[in-house]
């Protein structure tokens, strides 16, 4: 079948590789209909996660067609439309249990790598690394996926297929930030990044009731569809001084929740962007956390942060004394999915939530490198890249 693979540091090759078998009585293989690249798929790419190899195949977040199923599987069958979450969970483990999907102690068959960067490690992931497992990606004709019953949702029949797309991985990361970000009635949230996890952490907001939603930005494409989004404001923040903004907006308090929703590679007008990137390049850091320090510099006393971005490593100039001295929640997680994806289907169903218009360039699969290079450089206005091996 066709992939297209990590080939080195910026470098992606489209290939032939194996067709995935079973290999487990629990385990499915889906036939790939869509496949989006997500900002953390540049992480990959760039060997900010250094534990790649050559031949790897990326993507995380997509939907098909069940095509085959292993003897154990159960609540799916073939022909079943599915879209499967991005993080991979046993469903049986203490954190299974407790609703900490992306924790799961079972899925990730590598954890000594990711323990020895921190201290524990997470769940498998697809696409993601071998740190996440080392488990072939969704930029491919077929997948296998493992704990199938656990990890495959049905789509209903009102949602369309690049509308579900994004309930594998975009939307329960949104909808965590602002649901564990502990989003209010009445709260006014302040969203760092208009991509489209920042877009859904702002409907997910609107939605649990928020009075305000601020989304934070310096790209004109993202912020219009921001923008379009009943009750969300803007700051583009190449034109205005996003602390000042905030302040006025919010009687001088600061907002009550900032969800982070940029990553390690965040950039902006500060001065100490040039900082983080020299350390990154030099690999005296690992990661530029500018938008995290400005949702902790801004955030009202009391408040919550909640970090959606990706991080890999340790950075400096942490504001440490800001989260003791105002008394700030902080908190994280890569995406809980399993909890979330019913219920965000059953909103794109009702037309709650809105997905679809984030797939701004859906092509065949055999033109993902090209693909990658509009998402990663921001051309031609590029939300989402979209692969649809079929096409």
């Amino acid at each position: 079948m066709k992939a297209l693979c990590w080939a080195g540091v910026d470098e992606l090759s489209l290939e032939t590789v194996p067709d995935p078998r079973l290999l487990n009585a629990h385990d499915a293989i889906v036939k790939v209909r869509f496949s989006a690249v997500c900002g953390s798929d540049l992480h990959v790419l760039g060997g900010y996660l250094p534990t790649m190899r050559p031949g790897d195949v990326l993507g995380h977040e997509f939907m098909g067609e069940v095509v085959e199923v292993g003897s154990a599987v159960s609540r799916r069958r073939v022909g079943d439309r599915v879209v499967v979450c991005s993080f991979i969970s046993c469903g049986h483990c203490w954190f299974c249990q407790n609703q900490l999907f992306s924790l799961c102690d079972n899925s990730n068959p590598n954890p000594a790598v990711s323990e020895s960067l921190w201290g524990q490690a997470p769940s498998g992931c697809y696409g993601y690394s071998h740190a996440l497992g080392g488990f072939a990606g969704s930029h491919a004709d077929y997948i296998r996926v493992p704990y199938a019953d656990q990890g495959m949702f049905p789509i209903p029949d009102e949602v369309d297929d690049l509308t579900a797309l994004f309930a594998s991985d975009a939307a329960p990361t949104g909808w965590m930030g602002a649901d564990l970000g502990g989003v209010r009635p009445g709260d006014v949230v302040a969203v760092w990044g208009a991509g489209a996890v920042g877009q859904l952490a702002a409907q997910a907001a609107t939605l649990l009731g928020a009075a305000e939603v601020i989304v934070i930005d310096g790209l004109a494409e993202r912020l219009d569809q921001a923008g379009a989004q009943p009750g969300a404001q803007l700051i583009d923040f190449r034109t205005s001084d996003v602390s000042a903004e905030l302040r006025e907006r919010t009687g001088g308090r600061g907002p009550d929740v900032c969800i982070e929703a940029v990553g390690m590679v965040s950039g902006g007008p500060s001065p100490l962007y040039g900082y983080d990137q020299f350390k990154q390049q030099r690999r005296l850091g690992t990661d530029r956390p500018l938008a995290v320090r400005e949702a902790i510099f801004n955030c009202r006393k009391g408040g919550s942060v909640f970090v959606l971005g990706v991080f890999g490593g340790v950075v400096d100039k942490f504001p440490l004394g800001a989260i003791m001295n105002k008394g700030l929640t902080l908190r994280s997680a890569q995406q809980h999915g399993h909890r979330y994806i019913p219920m965000l289907l059953q909103r794109m169903a009702r037309g709650e939530l809105q997905t679809r218009h984030l797939a701004t360039h859906v092509m065949p699969l055999a033109k993902a490198v090209n693909g990658y290079d509009l998402f990663k450089n921001r051309k031609d206005g590029c939300v989402r890249a979209v692969f649809e091996p079929d096409r």
